[in-house]
């Protein structure tokens, strides 16, 4: 069992987390249950990057010394699961908002899917959501956006370097991405849909790895708080 010295010294969790929790709330918790496990008033917890609270997955959680690794762990290589519905966009380009417009999907055959994953396999350039917490002008994005306000946006480039279809079931695309730090799933689904001649959105999403980190060993936070001694 994990020490006090232990968490202060620095350690690495491996946290799946749940739906519609923040990454904030799962540091935020864990953070207070380690405090309050061995009557620490303060403790160093941050995450290694950020999934939207309607992503699952894994969350790289660091504690004390380790903390100064997070720059690290962020930078590495994430692979992603989900699904992707075709016909339809939102504003947010997952389930977040409402679908705001509908499109044809009658001209798109399984062989078109499977082949156009291929335009998006490198170095890509890639406008973010608007519906992001990433800042311009000391605001987050989705500030903008939930205030209807217009902003623009720039493109940044990032790599993916492994992007498959694992299952086609009507308007429901399975998919597996491995990617770069900074790429946004969301975006992926929704420039997918319009190389196609049509919409799409994210309607699922799954962080299975990042760097050498994997989900199957990963505690949920539950889990994790049961593992610390009590009092």
């Amino acid at each position: 069992m994990q020490t006090e010295d232990d968490f202060k010294n620095g350690q690495v969790l491996l946290i799946d987390k749940p739906l519609k929790w923040t990454s904030f709330q799962v540091v935020n918790k864990l953070r207070w249950s380690i405090r309050q496990a061995f009557n620490i008033k303060k403790i160093k917890v941050g995450h290694a990057g950020t999934l939207d609270p309607l992503a699952t997955g894994l969350l790289v959680i660091c504690t004390g010394k380790m903390t100064k690794q997070i720059n690290t762990f962020q930078g590495q290589e994430k692979e992603y699961t989900g699904t992707f519905v075709l016909g339809s966009t939102t504003p947010s380009f997952d389930l977040e908002t409402e679908v705001n417009e509908t499109f044809p999907t009658e001209h798109i055959t399984d062989d078109l899917i499977h082949a156009t994953t291929q335009q998006f396999i490198g170095k890509i350039d890639q406008f973010p959501p608007v519906f992001s917490a990433i800042k311009k002008d000391g605001k987050r994005l989705y500030e903008f956006a939930r205030a209807g306000e217009d902003v623009e946006i720039k493109s940044r480039q990032v790599e993916i370097t492994e992007f498959e279809i694992t299952q086609i079931s009507n308007h429901e695309l399975h998919f597996r991405v491995v990617c770069s730090k900074g790429t946004y799933i969301r975006s992926l689904a929704h420039d997918f849909g319009k190389a196609l001649n049509s919409g799409a959105h994210l309607s699922a999403l799954r962080r299975t790895r990042i760097g050498d980190f994997k989900v199957e060993d990963a505690l949920t936070p539950e889990t994790f708080i049961e593992n610390l001694p009590s009092k």
